[in-house]
């Protein structure tokens, strides 16, 4: 019943034949010279510690605008790194030449709420005053997340609102959570058995993980779909995917954007689920997330986002041609995949 390619990296992901160290087959990448420069840092916190993270500069005369990235990965340790996203901070780098600057800030179940966003807006604010070393430029800056690190963006675009931070240009957010709440939300009931990624039982760990007790799921920083206020925030970005438990908190916190008067555009992918983002070197619609979401930014950094009427748009499933071109590569990923695994030596493709 799924789009081929999905259900070939979903089967794959569920037999362990994905892991985070790959890299796509080359007959789906293509090569190029050098953009950017990677470099590691470590970003002082308010309570006196450091946190890891990870610049993507680009060559070239800056300055450049600036994107701070917050994984998703439920808020727990061994669920997400910037290593784990290093291919979607990289890639926002190169199509929007912004300093991309990753943030590794600290996780449940040894850290829990608000250790995390009091993290990614210490590394907001740190990033904003040490712009220049970058070639950044601090009064053009942005933020984006997914899933989990989809709450941490708005949360800390919200923060940085009521802390007098930097200002924002614009916030991304793929398939965000944006509420901790026990609502009545049906793709939480119709996705959440794990298939489809991102299982129920793995929510309820995160939740009882980072906000341990129930006062903290009604804090507008960790549920921003309940807020009180949502006036003068960025304007954003939103994606989200057909088969995955978070869809509907995710265009419910867009309309409710929206009804505040912040300029908001929704994007709902078919036939995807959550986390394809990060398989955009593999899955075309995770390509198309990707530049439609750098083509926001763009326009953000330059002043040109205009409100318009509110409206989920909806990008379906491939059709005639570009349905065979995807089932084809479907059939090459899988024989990559297997092979992989099964084979004694590795194939090299040219």
């Amino acid at each position: 019943m799924l789009p081929a390619k999905t259900a070939v990296i979903l089967h794959a992901i569920d037999q362990n034949l994905i892991t985070t160290d790959m890299t796509p087959p080359r007959f789906l990448t293509k090569s190029g010279g050098k953009t950017f420069n990677r470099i590691d840092i470590e970003i002082p916190t308010s309570d006196g510690k450091t946190i890891p993270a990870r610049a993507y500069q680009p060559i070239g005369e800056g300055p450049f605008p600036m994107i701070m990235y917050y994984h998703g990965g439920a808020f727990m340790e061994g669920y997400g790194s910037i290593d784990t996203h290093d291919n979607v901070a990289r890639s926002l780098a190169i199509q929007t030449k912004s300093v991309v600057v990753s943030v590794g800030y600290r996780v449940a179940p040894k850290y829990v709420f608000p250790t995390a966003i009091e993290d990614s807006y210490d590394a907001l604010v740190w990033t904003a005053k040490h712009a220049r070393q970058f070639s950044g430029d601090p009064m053009t800056m942005a933020v984006a997340g997914d899933s989990a690190g989809g709450n941490i963006a708005t949360v800390v675009s919200a923060m940085s609102r009521d802390r007098n931070g930097p200002v924002l240009k614009a916030q991304v957010l793929y398939y965000p959570l944006t509420t901790f709440q026990d609502l009545e939300l049906p793709t939480r009931e119709m996705y959440d058995s794990g298939y489809y990624l991102l299982s129920r039982q793995v929510m309820h760990k995160a939740r009882d993980s980072y906000t341990p007790y129930q006062s903290m799921w009604t804090n507008p920083y960790t549920s921003p779909l309940n807020a009180q206020d949502l006036t003068n925030l960025p304007p954003a970005f939103i994606i989200t995917a057909e088969f995955d438990p978070l869809r509907d908190e995710g265009e419910a916190y867009a309309e409710r954007l929206y009804e505040f008067g912040v300029p908001v555009e929704t994007v709902r992918y078919q036939g995807t689920m959550h986390g394809f983002i990060s398989f955009y070197e593999v899955m075309y619609k995770g390509k198309h997330g990707m530049q439609e979401s750098t083509q926001f930014l763009k326009k953000a950094f330059a002043d040109e986002i205009e409100p318009a009427p509110f409206a989920i748009r909806v990008v379906n499933v491939p059709k005639g041609t570009e349905k065979v071109r995807d089932q084809i590569e479907a059939y090459a990923i899988a024989g990559f995949l297997l092979s992989q695994k099964y084979l004694p030596f590795k194939l090299i493709y040219i």
